[in-house]
């Protein structure tokens, strides 16, 4: 059973980490989805590699090995990526010049 309050500081702790990282990123990189493709690409595959249970022999058996913490906790990540996009593009449409 999921205790409530740890899960909502792991997932906010995630949210605000992944929104910070992709908000400076953005800045300095003048790109604006640049963190929500490295969150997906490098981020998401060295996590799943790296707690690879070895007696698992597909990649499907390993991936519904994880439980719901671990998914909830990756959503929160990619939609605080996702928000750091969406709020330079927003930036950059009204005006402001970052850099």
């Amino acid at each position: 059973m999921l205790q409530f309050i740890p899960v909502l500081v792991l997932m906010i702790l995630f949210f605000v980490m992944m929104f910070g990282i992709g908000f400076i990123l953005n800045m300095l990189m003048k790109t604006t989805w640049f963190p929500c493709y490295l969150f997906v690409i490098v981020i998401l595959p060295v996590v799943v590699y790296s707690l690879w249970n070895r007696d698992e022999a597909t990649l499907w058996a390993h991936i519904s090995s994880f439980q719901l913490v671990d998914y909830l906790t990756g959503v929160a990540g990619l939609a605080g990526a996702f928000l750091s996009g969406w709020t330079i593009n927003t930036l950059r449409v009204k005006g402001f010049k970052m850099f």
